[in-house]
């Protein structure tokens, strides 16, 4: 089957779940699709969007448009997608939990929430762990809580607020304390733990050769699921801490949007988020596979995770 007759059975699908009339399976854009990356140029984000845009663009004919618009870790971009006029061709694409984080902080301050955009589509979801060194005196985070207890504290290494609320979420949940040291990046925090300055620390894919190797072992997934990688290694959540942290590399357009272009171009994303190439470029950006939730998975992604972003900061 070619990709337009496959792309317009998927549109008729999706149309006919929502109550839309059948004759919406024949949208085609009439302008050019600009997808706008809510982030800079070189990123993981930036390159995974350029080459979802390429794929679309060679599946569909359609022409496609990349466009940086960096700032507050997405919230800039898509606070501009939600004053212009619907416009049916315009496509943020941004991570859930840096504007779940905005929002709940100074959500007043915002002119959009999660039900002001339709969403399309994932296409990533990072997983991030906490890890020690392979000589750690703890395996999991409920042996890591009771040495902390023992010690009186011990140091571990963050590299973005949310961490810091999971770990904050941590001491509420136990009583323990920790002493956070704050990294520039993985790689710091990698660097951080084979030389003995802290005991464990977050990493999304950094720690993967010294898990080969046998330097670095894996304390808990601080995803909302196990990790894929350490499928018997438990979550924060199972371990008695309730929170988590899932980085999802998301896409929408603002509400309001014509159902039948939101059901095709959101049929062009899953069969790119498919494709050969995406999977090749999520393994270097995130290591690991493409993600696609859908649209009704997309929107559950961002209410739930509202949620959970107001239980981190009432920790």
């Amino acid at each position: 089957m070619k990709f337009t007759s496959k792309l317009k059975a998927l549109s008729t699908a999706a149309l006919i779940a929502m109550g839309a009339p059948a004759v919406a399976q024949d949208w085609e854009p009439s302008q050019p699709i600009t997808i706008e990356i809510g982030f800079g140029a070189g990123g993981s984000t930036d390159t995974m969007g350029r080459v979802l845009g390429e794929v679309i663009k060679e599946q569909t004919g359609w022409n496609v448009i990349v466009e940086n618009r960096p700032g507050g870790g997405g919230v800039a971009m898509f606070t501009s997608l939600s004053q212009r006029p619907v416009d049916n061709h315009t496509i943020g694409m941004g991570v859930g939990i840096p504007v779940l984080v905005q929002l709940v902080q100074r959500g007043d301050e915002l002119p959009f929430d999660v039900d002001s955009f339709d969403y399309l589509g994932t296409i990533a979801k990072a997983e991030l762990a906490l890890v020690a060194s392979a000589d750690a005196p703890f395996d999991n985070l409920e042996e890591m809580i009771a040495y902390a207890d023992e010690q009186g504290n011990i140091p571990v290494a963050t590299m973005a607020p949310p961490q810091v609320l999971m770990m904050n979420a941590a001491t509420k949940a136990s009583g323990v304390d920790f002493n956070l040291v704050t990294a520039d990046g993985g790689a710091e925090v990698i660097r951080l733990i084979l030389g003995g300055q802290v005991l464990a620390g977050f990493a999304s894919g950094e720690h993967a050769p010294y898990l080969e190797s046998g330097d670095m072992k894996v304390i808990a997934s601080a995803n909302q699921a196990r990790l894929s990688y350490a499928p018997d290694t438990p979550t924060f959540i199972e371990s008695g801490v309730d929170a988590y942290v899932d980085a999802v590399f998301f896409l929408a357009m603002k509400a309001g949007s014509d159902p039948a272009a939101t059901a095709a171009i959101a049929a062009a994303i899953d069969a790119a988020v498919q494709s050969p190439e995406i999977a090749e470029i999520v393994r270097n950006a995130v290591q690991g596979d493409p993600v696609n939730m859908g649209q009704e998975g997309a929107k559950l992604m961002m209410t739930d995770g509202l949620v959970n972003a107001e239980r981190l900061f009432a920790n």
